[in-house]
């Protein structure tokens, strides 16, 4: 039987668009030891092909990191399996608070070095000593008190479209930068009480380790994340205090928390929270951009991506080959990539300035 999928993008998403059953999306995770992860890879793959599941999942030595799509009369037969495998068996599932079942249009089960890529040594600190897992309701509660320090601990990015009120939402690009930020800026507020929050909680798990590695009191997470928060404050007729969107690494790209846009468009201003990759397949960076932008860009992020895509395909593909040829993939991010992240970056403390 396969291993991997066979298909082209194109062909699999008019499968999907095809389909004409419900799908469920929910993500997971667990810190459980796998001695040989290639092989439990493979024998997933088997399984969960077979249920027509789709999805992203990581799998390592250190555990399972997943974000699925299920079809809804496949689910019992995927639990049921799940249960059966001592690894998996009564996992925390979290259900996405929207869901149109387009999430994932392939499956992906890869073996990684971690199921999140930190960038830390985990033999420098004890990854299983971490904080408190406070319960959405017991999470909720505790951002009242205007003494605790709130940290997302995700990537501007994310934050930028959705976070708590009162939250520190760091303006860093990866994992390591946020909490080494987090360790020098707060070092003199060790004794205060500190609540950590991401999409499902994953980056937590190794936060408030590395947070307690270096002597950091009152460490406490949100257990589950943003997405169990939501369904909890929903399903008890809370006000949230999440405001905004929070951002998925899937198709959707973002799930409405409490209908709120609290983001701008990055080429004009304009409310908006809904991200993008640029159309030029040579740059593909990850913006907001709104419908008149998206028109007016061709839904590019500069003049110049949007010119490039204008081309003949002929000309894109020599283009493409003289530049990879030329440049290694930390130079394209040096001379391409990086100087547009830093013009978003203008362009959102502009639009900010503007609105104070």
């Amino acid at each position: 039987m396969q291993l991997y999928n066979k298909l082209s993008k194109e062909e699999l998403m008019k499968e999907m668009e095809a389909e004409d059953f419900a799908r469920k999306t929910i993500s997971f995770y667990r810190y459980v030891n796998f001695e040989n992860p290639k092989a439990y890879r493979d024998e997933l793959f088997k399984k969960w092909f077979l249920l027509n599941c789709r999805g992203r999942i990581y799998i390592a030595k250190e555990g399972i990191n997943a974000q699925m799509s299920v079809p809804e009369h496949n689910l019992d037969a995927f639990f049921t399996d799940m249960n059966s495998r001592t690894e998996l068996a009564d996992m925390p599932i979290k259900w996405a608070v929207e869901d149109d079942g387009k999430s994932f249009y392939k499956l992906t089960i890869k073996v990684r070095p971690k199921i999140v890529a930190d960038g830390l040594d985990d033999n420098t600190f004890d990854t299983t000593n971490v904080g408190t897992h406070l319960s959405p309701v017991e999470f909720h509660e505790e951002l009242s008190n205007p003494d605790n320090i709130i940290i997302d601990m995700r990537n501007h990015y994310e934050s930028e479209v959705g976070h708590f009120e009162n939250a520190i939402c760091p303006d860093v690009d990866t994992f390591r930068e946020e909490i080494d930020l987090v360790v020098r800026d707060y070092a003199k507020n060790k004794d205060k009480k500190f609540l950590l929050y991401c999409t499902g909680g994953v980056r937590c798990e190794k936060a408030s380790a590395y947070l307690k590695h270096h002597g950091f009191e009152d460490v406490n997470q949100l257990h589950g994340g943003i997405i169990a928060y939501a369904q909890e404050i929903k399903q008890l007729g809370l006000e949230s205090k999440f405001r905004g969107k929070n951002f998925v690494f899937d198709e959707r790209l973002g799930e409405s928390i409490n209908n709120e846009v609290i983001a701008k468009c990055h080429q004009c201003g304009k409310p908006c929270d809904t991200h993008t990759n640029c159309a030029n397949d040579d740059c593909h960076l990850l913006f907001i951009q709104c419908d008149e932008c998206r028109e007016h860009y061709n839904g590019c992020c500069t003049d110049e991506c949007k010119e490039i895509i204008e081309l003949p395909e002929e000309e894109r593909i020599k283009l493409r080959s003289k530049f990879h040829d030329k440049y290694s993939k930390s130079q394209i991010y040096r001379q391409r990539i990086r100087p547009k992240l830093s013009q978003l970056r203008i362009n959102k403390n502009k639009f900010k300035s503007s609105k104070s």
